[in-house]
C-alpha cells in the first residue's frame, strides 16, 4: 500500500481526472459520491472537483446529502442526539433514488432535483429539476453514504482517524461520533470505496494507492 501526500488542489485535480477518464455507463451519465464526516468537508472536495470537470467540458450537477434529510418528525423521532437514528434514519434514501438516481437510468428524464428538504427550516426546498445531459456527472457528497446500495460509478471516502474526527468535530456535534464508529465497524468504508483519502490534516490530504 502506498500513501501519496497531496495538496487539496492536487487532490481535486486527481479526482476530476479520474472521473473524466471513466467510461460512461449505460445511462450515459456518471454518478460519483464523495463520502466523509462533515469534519472532513466532503462538500469542499466535491465543489473543487466539479469546477475542474466543468473546465474539461463536462456538465456537472452537485447534490448534498444535507439537502436530502428526512423531515424532523421522522429524523428526530428518538431525540435530537440519537447516534443510531443519525446512522440509520436521517438520510432520505428513497427520495435520493426517486429524484436523483432514477432519472439518470437508461430511458430516464435526466432531470435531477438538486435539493429536496431544508432541514433547518424543516420544509421542502423550492428547487427546480436541473437537466444533466449525456456525458454529464452527478457529484453527491455527504456522510455515511456507502453501504446504501446507491448506484454509483465511483466512490471516494475521506477517512479521519478517530482522534482527528473527535478533534475536528464541533462540541455540539460530538454526539454523532458513535455513528461514525459504527460506520467504520459495519460498513468498512475504506474497503468499500474506490478511492480512499486520509484527511487528518486538511492542508495535506493523502491518497491511498493499492
Amino acid at each position: 500500500m502506498e500513501v501519496r501526500p497531496l495538496t487539496p488542489a492536487a487532490l481535486a485535480d486527481t479526482l476530476a481526472e479520474r472521473v473524466h477518464a471513466l467510461p460512461l455507463p449505460e445511462g450515459g451519465r456518471l454518478r460519483v459520491a464523495v463520502d466523509g464526516a462533515p469534519a472532513a468537508d466532503p462538500g469542499g472536495l466535491a465543489e473543487a472537483a466539479a469546477a475542474l470537470l466543468r473546465l474539461l467540458g463536462r456538465p456537472v450537477v452537485r447534490v448534498s446529502a444535507a439537502d436530502y434529510l428526512r423531515p424532523a418528525s421522522l429524523r428526530l423521532e428518538y431525540g435530537h442526539q440519537d447516534a443510531d437514528a443519525y446512522f440509520d434514519g436521517w438520510l432520505d434514501t428513497n427520495a435520493l433514488f426517486r429524484e436523483v438516481f432514477d432519472p439518470l437510468e437508461p430511458g430516464g428524464s435526466g432531470l435531477v432535483l438538486p435539493a429536496l428538504w431544508d432541514a433547518r427550516a424543516d420544509r421542502a426546498v423550492r428547487a427546480l429539476p436541473v437537466p444533466l445531459p449525456p456525458g454529464g456527472v452527478l457529484l453527491l457528497d455527504g456522510p455515511l453514504l456507502l453501504g446504501r446500495w446507491l448506484p454509483l460509478d465511483l466512490t471516494v471516502h475521506l477517512r479521519l482517524s478517530p482522534a482527528a474526527l473527535e478533534r475536528r468535530t464541533p462540541e455540539d456535534e460530538r454526539w454523532t461520533l458513535p455513528a461514525f464508529a459504527r460506520y467504520e465497524a459495519e460498513t468498512l468504508p475504506t474497503d468499500a470505496a474506490d478511492l480512499v483519502v486520509r484527511a487528518d490534516d486538511p492542508r495535506r490530504p493523502a491518497l491511498v494507492v493499492g
